[in-house]
């Protein structure tokens, strides 16, 4: 299996390809988690798969409940559906707080201090009470809570996202807030810890497949041993195949995914079809020409895929009703290829509801 293959197969079984979702929440739902610290791109991602859908569906989406934004898998922000966030919490939570172990001792949050932080903030937001971050900063205070500076008020509100005391509120405005987790989000059946690593490995390599046990464990954040158990439990639902000495899992019923050569796709920053992987190889046939190695933070920024592979960076500037994009590829782009990124760029301009200008910045 080649490369541009693996690309393919992973623009499909991400829904990028073929728009079959509806909601923002069967999105997410289908991906298991999306990362999101960055809001804004994180809502295009969603967008991007689900047919002439609006920026404004993934707010009400994320106000009403339906998807929600906290702290799990990895030490960030993601979106997850209700009915997802317990068992992946449960699932995740102690390898992000082995994680945050440091700065726990750095701003003094011990087990008593902690406890005592959650019981502040449950009483705060008691009763469909949604606060801002400030808001619940200052109930803190109120209760003689010491917030010296910005970090140790950080992980304080970590702590009570991991431990599923807080989840995201409505928006005010352009604020986040806080909910009461019990609140937002029924109680719903317990689910053991090997259903939960089952789920989450069937999960991840059914939508990010072909991939390998360490982009696995890379995305969860769980140990290598976890995963490969996880694996273990659900490798009758894949066929593996081994590629420059390193095994991939690959859904079972999933083909050969045909990509045309000129689509084109704007994806924002962290999408989960690059951000999902240890190893970013497989899309970057281009930049390895280019002297441009998956680490760069060029992989991590808003970035332009043609064929399945990393092509260039793409920046935008909102003005009114007019939403300008400036294309920086990589090499030099043909007509065709032009065209196609036109039409990604129209996509984009349809999803904020803007007309669009294209300016292009290619390299000599």
């Amino acid at each position: 299996m080649k490369n541009t293959e693996i690309a393919h197969r992973r623009l499909h079984n991400q829904g990028l390809t073929k728009i079959i979702f509806k909601t923002p929440a069967d999105v997410v739902a289908h991906l298991g988690a999306v990362q999101a610290q960055d809001y804004g791109g994180a809502k295009w991602a969603l967008g991007l798969r689900i047919k002439n859908c609006l920026d404004s569906e993934i707010d009400q989406a994320f106000n009403n409940g339906s998807i929600l934004r906290t702290h799990l898998l990895r030490p960030t922000w993601h979106f997850v559906t209700p009915k997802d966030i317990r068992w992946m919490l449960m699932l995740t939570a102690p390898r992000v707080h082995a994680a945050n172990t440091y700065y726990y001792r750095k701003t003094g949050l011990d087990a008593a201090t902690v406890k005592r932080t959650n019981s502040v903030i449950a009483k705060a937001l008691r009763n469909g009470n949604f606060l801002t971050r400030t808001e619940i900063a200052s109930a803190l205070e109120k209760a003689g809570v010491s917030i010296d500076d910005d970090l140790r008020l950080t992980y304080i509100m970590m702590h009570a996202e991991l431990d599923g005391v807080i989840c995201s509120g409505p928006r005010k405005g352009k604020q986040f807030t806080y909910a009461l987790m019990d609140e937002r989000i029924p109680r719903v059946r317990e689910v053991r810890r090997e259903e939960a690593l089952a789920e989450l490995t069937k999960r991840y390599f059914s939508t990010r497949g072909p991939a390998s046990l360490s982009d696995f464990s890379w995305w969860s954040g769980l140990t290598m041993a976890d995963a490969q158990n996880g694996i273990n439990m659900v490798k009758a639902h894949f066929t593996n195949v081994e590629v420059n000495g390193r095994m991939y899992w690959i859904p079972e019923s999933g083909q050969s995914a045909q990509v045309k050569s000129s689509s084109a796709y704007l994806l924002p920053n962290y999408d989960e079809y690059f951000i999902g992987f240890k190893d970013r190889s497989a899309i970057g046939e281009i930049t390895k020409k280019a002297g441009i190695t998956s680490d760069d933070p060029f992989m991590l920024a808003n970035i332009v895929i043609l064929n399945g592979q990393v092509l260039g960076g793409w920046k935008r500037v909102l003005k009114k009703d007019v939403v300008h994009i400036e294309i920086n590829p990589i090499k030099k782009l043909s007509s065709s290829e032009k065209q196609s990124i036109e039409n990604a760029a129209e996509r984009f301009g349809g999803f904020l509801g803007c007309s669009v200008s294209i300016t292009y910045n290619e390299r000599s």
